[in-house]
């Protein structure tokens, strides 16, 4: 790849020499060329800006993705299931797997809170830098005189923990059994099958009722829970990393606002880089890759400047 770059490089400096020929059709054939190749060299150069950092063997894990319906009441509930299709058209792109493991709908089509795992090639590596809070402005369906109204939705991406990432023991938890219940809170099965997980030195809290059986559901908490508490260490630890970087990329703070949804003007804007499309539908349609290639050369980039 060095090798590469450096021909590059040289290439570059060759045709910039043609740019100002006389010749102006062949001037322009160097003009373009020369985009060309300083196109390429920045690509060149990020590469190899990546493979000067250690690989995180987290990132090559499976994930687990929690979104949750903030300030804005029913449009903030239809804003989290925009949020779920999008991931899962991207996932669906990926070639990635998408395993829900519990979902609180809302009215309208909404989603108060839904809880989901993405399973194949590595997709951590790439989700976790959806965690924070999203922001949409745009005019909610139920808004009778076509005014703007701001909402939020809250993303954590989770990596998938083994049992040898954080032991757990017995006498930390505790664990309530309770009949499972639908929308308006009606019960929808006649045994305590659902389960409440209570982490005790931590306060964590994981509810499970959408799996058949009571054991199913202590699995699928277990599942969760142990995700959760090595997400909150693994947070700590980027925070302490990061405080003399220069942006908020990577460091695990959950409550900071990190992108918003400008529907009039059909404007995404990730505020940790300044980065922006106007291609609203297509982001929200699942091609978000752009952004996240983005976002994790900012944290590379980050991590070096951190190092130096």
């Amino acid at each position: 790849m060095a090798a590469e770059l450096h021909k590059s490089e040289d290439e570059l400096a060759q045709v910039r020499e043609l740019v100002s020929v006389d010749d102006l059709e062949f001037a322009a054939e160097a003009r373009d060329e020369a985009g060309r190749l300083e196109q390429a060299i920045a690509e060149l150069e990020s590469r190899l800006t990546t493979a000067l950092l250690p690989h995180d063997p987290l990132d090559d894990r499976n994930c687990i993705v929690e979104i949750r319906a903030g300030t804005g009441g029913d449009e903030a509930a239809l804003f989290a299931a925009d949020l779920f299709r999008m991931y899962t058209r991207f996932c669906e792109r990926q070639g990635w797997r998408i395993e829900p493991l519990s979902v609180s709908d809302a009215t309208l089509g909404g989603i108060r809170e839904v809880i989901f795992k993405v399973a194949g090639s590595g997709p951590y590596g790439s989700m976790r830098w959806e965690s924070g809070v999203h922001r949409v402005q745009r005019v909610p369906a139920t808004e009778a005189q076509g005014r703007i109204h701001t909402s939020a939705a809250t993303v954590a991406v989770l990596p998938e923990a083994e049992e040898v990432d954080v032991k757990i023991e017995d006498k930390d938890l505790r664990i309530d059994v309770f009949r499972s219940s639908g929308p308006g809170g009606q019960s929808v099965n006649t045994t305590d099958s659902a389960v409440r997980i209570t982490h005790l030195p931590t306060g964590l809290v994981v509810s499970q009722q959408d799996q058949k059986s009571q054991l199913q559901n202590k699995l699928k908490a277990m599942e969760v829970l142990r995700a959760r508490l090595l997400d909150l260490r693994i947070a700590e630890q980027e925070a302490e990393r990061s405080r003399m970087r220069r942006t908020q990329v990577g460091t695990g703070d959950r409550s900071a606002k990190i992108r918003t949804y400008n529907f009039p003007q059909s404007r995404v804007t990730d505020h940790r880089i300044g980065w922006t499309t106007h291609d609203l539908q297509g982001f929200v349609d699942g091609d978000i890759g752009p952004l996240i290639a983005a976002l994790k050369l900012a944290s590379v980039e980050d991590q070096l400047g951190g190092a130096a």
